[in-house]
């Protein structure tokens, strides 16, 4: 089957029903057909972190999608590991002229070791690496 990786910015869109990127998001999901979805811890906590601050309906609501997407047998998320955090520090030290995150850096390098091409997201920054974004 078929690997999209699902970066933070989709996420987001899917579970506000008000974000600015939620129609082109799920247009882009229901264009891809069958597919399993990946993601990290890093996105899920930068997910969680970016709705933090906005009051008890969100962080309810971050936590309920997070554990949604933990539980979806169609959705593989990759741990946070030492491992994957030194290759994502790596691009990060390499990258100096580039304003990637390391939640991005640890994105790209999990794409790379699964041989992920495409992204379901609108950063250019992966496409600057060479990935192909979805929306």
């Amino acid at each position: 089957m078929k690997l999209v990786f699902a970066d933070t910015l989709y996420w987001g869109a899917v579970l506000h029903p008000h974000d600015q990127y939620r129609s082109q998001a799920i247009h882009a999901r229901k264009a891809l057909g069958e597919v399993r979805l990946v993601t990290t811890d890093e996105i899920l906590a930068e997910l969680l972190d970016g709705l933090a601050l906005r009051g008890p309906f969100f962080r309810e609501a971050a936590a309920h999608t997070v554990r949604r997407i933990l539980d979806d047998e169609n959705v593989t998320v990759h741990p946070q590991s030492r491992e994957s955090f030194l290759a994502g520090l790596l691009l990060y030290e390499q990258r100096v002229d580039k304003g990637y995150s390391l939640v991005d850096c640890v994105s790209m390098t999990t794409m790379r070791r699964l041989g992920i091409i495409e992204v379901l997201t609108n950063d250019r920054h992966f496409v600057q690496e060479g990935f192909k974004v979805l929306f």
